[in-house]
C-alpha cells in the first residue's frame, strides 16, 4: 500500500502545542512526514491543517495564505506572554474604556500596520527562539514587521472580554494585537481566548476535532487531497506530451490566459500547481509521485 498522502483539518483543541498534534498523528497513521501550517499556542484551538506524506511539499503555501480567528481581549491586565497564562506585569486602576471607545481604537488597527514579535513566540533572532529566551529572562529587541488586518468585527462583550473577529496575513500575532489595542486605549491589555477558524481556504465547518483523529481506525477517510488547498484555481489537463515534459521538470507552450492553474495528467493525477506567463507553461510546484 502507498503511503498516505493528503491534508488533515485538526480542529486542535486547548492545552496542546501544534507539535504535540503532530506526534500523536505519527501514532495514529504510522507516518513520520508530517507538517503542520501554522503554530497554533497551547491556549488556541481551532483549525490547524496537517500535511502527511507527500503533501509537506505544500506547507509554505498555505503558510502565506490569510487566516481568521476569533479572539477575546481583556482590558486592564497586562502580561509578559501578552495573554492571560503569563505572569501579570500591571493592572489598570480605575474605569475600563467603553465598548463604544474600545470600537473606535479598534478600527485604527485595519489595514498595513507594522508589529513588535512577542518574546514568547517562535520566532528565531540569530539562531535562537525567542521563546527560549524568554524563558531565561532574557528579552532582545525586535524590529516592527508589516502585518495586515483585512478585518476586525467587534462580536460583543462576554466574561472573558471583548470578543473579536480577526482576518489577517501570515505572521500576525493576535496576542501583540491584543496589547496593542490595549495600550493605545491607555488602560493595557492581553488575550483571553482564540480560536482559528480558518486557514486560507479551509474552515472549522471542515475541521475534524482531534480526539475522533486518535480513537479512528480509518485516518485515510479524514484525508483531503493535496491539490483541495488550491481550489481557488482553474483545473487544466495536460497533453500526453505535456505530461511528459512536466514530469521531466521541463516548460511547454499552450495557448491559455496567463495566470496561475492546477494541471493534471490525463489519468486524472494532480501533477502540479503551475503558471503560465506568455503562452509558456512552467512549474511552481511538483506534485507528482515518483514510481
Amino acid at each position: 500500500m502507498s503511503e498516505l498522502c493528503g491534508i488533515m483539518i485538526v480542529d486542535k483543541p486547548v492545552g496542546v502545542t501544534s507539535q504535540v498534534v503532530i506526534g500523536r498523528l505519527r501514532k495514529v497513521t504510522g507516518i513520520r512526514r508530517i507538517g503542520h501550517c501554522g503554530t497554533l499556542d497551547p491556549l488556541a484551538s481551532g483549525v490547524l491543517p496537517v500535511m502527511i506524506g507527500n503533501a509537506t511539499k505544500a506547507c509554505e503555501y498555505l503558510m502565506d495564505h490569510d487566516k481568521v480567528y476569533v479572539a477575546s481581549i481583556r482590558l486592564g491586565v497586562e502580561t509578559d506572554t501578552q495573554d492571560i497564562t503569563g505572569e501579570v506585569l500591571a493592572k489598570h486602576e480605575g474605569a475600563l474604556p467603553s465598548f463604544e471607545e474600545f470600537a473606535e481604537v479598534a478600527k485604527t488597527f485595519v489595514g498595513e500596520i507594522k508589529q513588535v514579535p512577542p518574546m514568547y513566540s517562535a520566532l528565531k533572532i540569530n539562531g535562537q527562539k525567542l521563546v527560549d529566551l524568554a524563558r531565561k529572562g532574557r528579552e532582545v529587541e525586535r524590529q516592527p514587521r508589516p502585518i495586515t488586518i483585512h478585518e476586525l468585527t467587534l462580536l460583543g462583550m462576554e466574561a472573558e472580554g471583548i470578543r473579536l473577529r480577526v482576518r489577517c496575513s501570515k505572521g500576525t500575532y493576535i496576542r501583540t494585537l491584543c496589547k496593542d489595542i490595549g495600550e493605545a486605549l491607555g488602560c493595557g491589555g492581553c488575550m483571553a481566548a482564540l480560536r482559528r477558524v480558518a486557514a486560507g481556504e479551509y474552515t472549522a465547518r471542515e475541521s475534524v476535532p482531534l480526539q475522533t483523529l486518535l480513537e479512528t481506525e480509518n485516518p485515510e477517510q479524514y484525508l483531503r487531497p493535496v491539490d483541495s488547498m488550491f481550489r481557488n484555481y482553474p483545473r487544466v489537463t495536460l497533453t500526453d506530451k505535456q505530461e511528459t515534459r512536466c514530469r521531466n521538470g521541463n516548460s511547454f507552450s499552450v495557448e491559455m490566459e496567463a495566470g496561475t492553474y492546477r494541471a493534471y495528467g490525463q489519468n486524472g493525477e494532480f501533477l502540479m500547481l503551475a503558471k503560465v506567463e506568455d503562452g509558456i507553461m512552467s512549474t511552481i510546484k511538483s506534485f507528482w509521485e515518483v514510481e
